[in-house]
């Protein structure tokens, strides 16, 4: 059963969007401020661990550590690399786009992807993380991610994820969450609104869409909480 729920984001909007107007007792952390509050019978903390793998894995353990949840929820933003359609998707799988091995020599050049933490030897071996499964009543489209620690602005790097990862959206927190949350054997997911489309664009876009993104994930966090 489901009790205690901690939300990580990368950034402080996508944060302050969740029951921005709901009571709440803030307390004070290395990571900053954690705001917790109640809703749909579960006691919720959420803090903004900054941006990148290493401050959302951070904060996933420190989080872990202090306020002990049943379950980690990112939300957030992200840049859709895929056809899929939507503007809010439940993340189903993630996994780490930047793990692995760079060589060229002889015949290869290029990048092989591994399993995040295993051994970037031999041929690529990988598979993403799996979310806690969608409450039906959600009705959200479900889409993998691809996590890693750079602002994605390259078709062509949009068009690699897409088509050798089979992702359908990237950000630079997901993956690590849900690394963390596999080693200590919690449930993960993760509810991500679009920005932009991971291209030349994304900078601009990225600001102007931020609000609206952050606002439409947290409120299908807050439904997604509601349904648990």
């Amino acid at each position: 059963m489901t009790e205690h729920i901690t939300i990580i984001t990368g950034v402080q909007d996508e944060a302050d969007a969740f029951l921005r107007d709901h009571p709440v007792m803030r307390i004070d952390s290395p990571l900053g401020e954690v705001r917790q509050l109640d809703h749909g019978g579960k006691t919720v903390s959420i803090l903004c661990s900054g941006i990148g793998k290493v401050h959302a894995g951070a904060a996933a353990l420190y989080m872990h550590s202090h306020f002990n949840p049943d379950l980690f929820l990112v939300i957030g933003t992200a840049g859709h690399i895929s056809g899929k359609q939507g503007d809010c998707f439940y993340l189903s799988e993630t996994l780490q786009a930047d793990y692995g091995t760079l060589e060229r020599s002889g015949a290869h050049d290029g990048f092989t992807h591994y399993n995040a933490g295993a051994w970037p030897i031999g041929p690529a071996d990988w598979k993403p993380f799996e979310a806690h499964p969608m409450p039906a009543a959600l009705a959200l489209p479900q889409a993998r991610i691809a996590t890693a620690d750079c602002f994605v602005k390259c078709p062509d790097r949009s068009a690699y994820l897409r088509d050798t990862l089979q992702s359908d959206l990237v950000d630079m927190e997901t993956a690590a969450v849900a690394q963390i949350a596999a080693l200590l054997d919690i449930p993960w997911v993760g509810i991500k609104a679009v920005t932009d489309g991971a291209n030349s664009d994304s900078s601009g876009d990225f600001h102007a869409n931020l609000e609206r993104a952050a606002n439409r994930a947290a409120h299908e966090a807050a439904r997604f909480i509601e349904l648990l």
